[in-house]
């Protein structure tokens, strides 16, 4: 394998990981709780998040792409790895676990953008123009709070894997 291909697929997957997982993490913990805090009951917060929302999921979907063809690339490529479906060394096994919580960290995302964001959305809607439900706007908002979390969660899971697979 090509030593300048390996280091641009490199290049791309973590430039790809800052995207989705360190998006999650600044989302998450940073401008999100700090929005709803200054915002609060102001109807621009529900602007503000459909406007997040619609810039961050393009981003996280293209880097979930990058990552896998960048991942396939690379693994093929690594002197540990022994074949599909072989967990016969250590890296075989960080490298399913990392796998496992991508997979977890995708149907998240999949439930968030087809689920509950546009139901949260259809649901923004009509409280901006006076027609919503408020206890529904707030379970759906709670259980994106929650879904983003736990993906932020998995997303920290797949960096500690990485790093044990990188140790090896």
């Amino acid at each position: 394998m090509s030593p300048s291909l390996l280091a641009l697929s490199y290049f791309l997957h973590l430039v790809a990981t800052v995207f989705w997982i360190g998006g999650l993490v600044i989302l998450t913990v940073l401008v999100i709780p700090e929005a709803r805090r200054t915002l609060a009951e102001n109807p621009a917060l529900l602007t503000l998040m459909t406007r997040l929302r619609k810039r961050f999921v393009p981003l996280s979907n293209l880097s979930l792409a990058v990552l896998v063809a960048t991942g396939m690339f690379q693994t093929s490529g690594d002197p540990n790895y022994e074949g599909l479906l072989q967990f016969n060394n250590e890296w075989s096994v960080a490298i399913l676990l990392k796998h496992v919580a991508v997979l977890g960290m995708v149907l998240i995302g999949l439930l968030l953008q087809f689920g509950t964001i546009p139901a949260l959305e259809r649901a923004s809607f009509l409280l901006e123009r006076g027609k919503g439900d408020p206890a529904e706007h707030e379970h759906l908002r709670r259980q994106e709070v929650r879904l983003t979390w736990i993906n932020l969660l998995l997303g920290i899971a797949v960096l500690g894997f990485t790093a044990w697979a990188t140790a090896l």
